[in-house]
């Protein structure tokens, strides 16, 4: 197992990189711990999967250095670095037995085979593998195919981390439930560190400790998917996060009032310094706002009510700016007149994408 540090990182496929745009990966400093579950997440082309890489040692970082336990690997090729990696498709050998296959890695390394023998059958138990050991592997499932590459990378005793490239896109939907919590099972009972690249939000925050969210090349955020959720420190964190995602608005801000456009929202803090020429937004999570029929609030228009059975959503409009609100089923939804409340203290203010703090 290792402890992995990103010191100074930056990634560019072009020979003389300028601008920040051209930049793959942009510069990041992070130390995941050892023994720990982490998630990249984000979406398609936001460097993810060139950062997974740079890791294993399948790339060489333009800039900075990767680090296990304090040792700098970053010139040190993937065969070296004690990784295993779980591709997005399962990677088996057909035409020999599950047995075999978990085995492989194991008499590569010329290991006794009373030890193979016993970790073949301990990784296989803890992957419910052990009544397909004698069967050809082309004869399985994708699920289970899927399974003898995530055991090949346990099944080895001196493994520093487990890297994981959206392993469960061709798995039946029905089945993903089944193997994320496996993958989590099974990180609490080798205790190596494991990250998990996905652009699903509910296989990150399901599975990992840490959530790396990434956006456009760079971090945005690393922190529990609670942290994630209340506090989203970009304006990209509060959208890709939560079904619906925030509700982001362009605003002014006045000590500690907000106004979209000619309505009035209270905060609970007040922003003296933010400065001229900045983009200035509010995020309010669909969760946060309240519906009242009175004057006091935000003159809405409920366009329509979206019922998913445990709540239901509220399409609105507030001026020319769409509103979600979530709405607990038993709750009554207003007709004509409705006004939306957000909580103050749930507010977040924005500047050029990035949260602000504010004062007391």
């Amino acid at each position: 197992m290792a402890a992995i540090t990103l010191d100074h990182l930056a990634h560019s496929y072009k020979a003389h990189p300028e601008a920040p745009s051209d930049y793959a990966l942009r510069r990041l400093d992070i130390t995941w711990r050892d023994g720990g579950a982490y998630a990249l997440l984000g979406p398609s082309g936001c460097g993810k999967t060139t950062l997974l890489n740079i890791i294993s040692g399948l790339v060489t970082p333009s800039e900075g250095k990767v680090l296990f336990d304090g040792r700098d690997v970053t010139n040190i090729p993937t065969e070296q670095r004690n990784i295993a990696q779980v591709f997005q498709f399962p990677v088996v050998y057909d035409t020999v037995s599950v047995y075999d296959n978990l085995a492989f890695p194991l008499r590569n390394r010329g290991i006794r085979q009373a030890e193979v023998d016993r970790r073949v059958r301990e990784i296989a138990g803890m992957l419910d593998l052990n009544a397909d050991l004698d069967r050809r592997a082309s004869h399985l499932t994708a699920d289970a195919k899927q399974k003898i590459s995530l055991g090949r990378g346990l099944v080895r005793a001196d493994t520093a981390a487990i890297l994981f490239d959206e392993p469960l896109t061709v798995i039946d939907p029905q089945l993903k439930w089944e193997l994320r919590a496996q993958l989590k099972q099974l990180h609490a009972q080798v205790g190596r560190t494991m990250i998990y690249v996905t652009h699903d939000q509910t296989e990150a925050m399901t599975f990992a400790d840490t959530v790396v969210v990434m956006y456009d090349g760079a971090v945005v955020q690393v922190g529990t998917p609670a942290e994630l959720f209340t506090k989203p420190a970009h304006t990209f964190v509060g959208y890709f996060i939560g079904s619906p995602g925030m509700n982001v608005l362009p605003a002014k801000i006045e000590g500690r009032t907000a106004y979209v456009g000619g309505s009035r929202i209270n905060l609970s803090r007040g922003y003296p310094r933010l400065a001229e020429g900045q983009k200035i937004e509010i995020g309010i999570r669909p969760e946060d706002i309240r519906l009242a029929p009175g004057g006091d609030g935000l003159p809405i228009t409920i366009n329509r009510v979206d019922d998913i059975g445990r709540i239901r959503i509220a399409r609105a409009q507030l001026a020319e700016h769409a509103l979600n609100i979530v709405v607990p089923e038993e709750a009554r939804i207003p007709g004509d007149g409705v006004h939306a409340q957000p909580i103050p203290e749930r507010v977040h203010v924005y500047a050029d994408g990035h949260l602000v703090e504010g004062e007391a």
